[in-house]
């Protein structure tokens, strides 16, 4: 795997997340998909993270575990969280084989989750991981997210997102939201500013998308009551073929 930079000035003050839609663990189609989870665990463990947010995380897939011979016995959030770290996954669609949903793996203390439904119709199952952390002494929030595939629901769900934030997240608490916005424009960043979440913004954009040859950055991390200092997506052919996204690691001074 090609190297991943850490923070640069050592400093214990830096907040280090990274976020991932996984596609499940699998990629490919039909007979010619291969298991890919065994690889991202591996890939996870690189990206060196404080916080690691994650999307389409299965937590069983009846119809895959009789398929591969190497599924893993036990949940993928569980699966993929490298040693020390705590999981947390939250379902947020069911289906006829299985279920999956967002997962937040930390180096740091939990001290509490709960799943907020945002789901816009019914062909789409989503929800927002909210997690609460102990980072350092200090209490931070995190939001995973997974927004729907129609620009109309995206708006809504954006909504719903700001009304959760000002319901269960104090306002001078520090807070990280992260995950797959599907937004193939700035009309979600424009939305997010508007109440106070914010990404690095030194480069214009750093795609994530289809991580073969990435066009566009789906993938985000916005911050509240934190500095953003640095953005990266990795480089080299192993991040391409463990999913159709690429991971997305961000750097902020707590």
């Amino acid at each position: 795997m090609s190297e991943i930079q850490p923070a640069t000035d050592g400093s214990s003050q830096i907040l280090r997340v990274a976020t991932y839609n996984i596609h499940k663990g699998v990629q490919g189609l039909g007979p010619a998909r291969r298991l890919e989870i065994h690889n991202l665990g591996l890939a996870v463990e690189q990206l060196d993270a404080d916080i690691v947010c994650l999307q389409e995380v299965r937590k069983m897939n009846h119809r895959e575990a009789a398929y591969f011979d190497r599924w893993p016995s036990v949940p993928q959030a569980e699966y993929l969280a490298p040693e020390g770290y705590e999981s947390v996954y939250l379902t947020n669609a069911y289906t006829r084989d299985g279920e999956h949903g967002n997962a937040l793996l930390s180096r740091w203390p939990v001290i509490g989750y709960q799943r907020e439904d945002i789901s816009d119709h019914r062909f789409e199952q989503r929800g927002l991981l909210h997690v609460e952390l102990d980072i350092m002494g200090r209490r931070v929030h995190s939001i995973v997210v997974h927004l729907g595939l129609i620009p109309g629901s995206r708006i809504r769900q954006a909504a719903r997102l700001q009304h959760f934030i000002e319901r269960e997240v104090p306002p001078d608490a520090p807070l990280v939201v992260a995950g797959d916005f599907n937004d193939w424009g700035n009309q979600l960043k424009r939305m997010l500013a508007g109440f106070g979440l914010f990404e690095y913004d030194e480069r214009p954009s750093v795609p994530t998308y289809p991580s073969r040859l990435p066009i566009a950055q789906l993938d985000h991390i916005y911050v509240r009551g934190l500095t953003p200092l640095a953005l990266q997506v990795p480089k080299g052919r192993i991040w391409w073929r463990m999913s159709d996204h690429l991971p997305l690691i961000a750097e902020f001074r707590l």
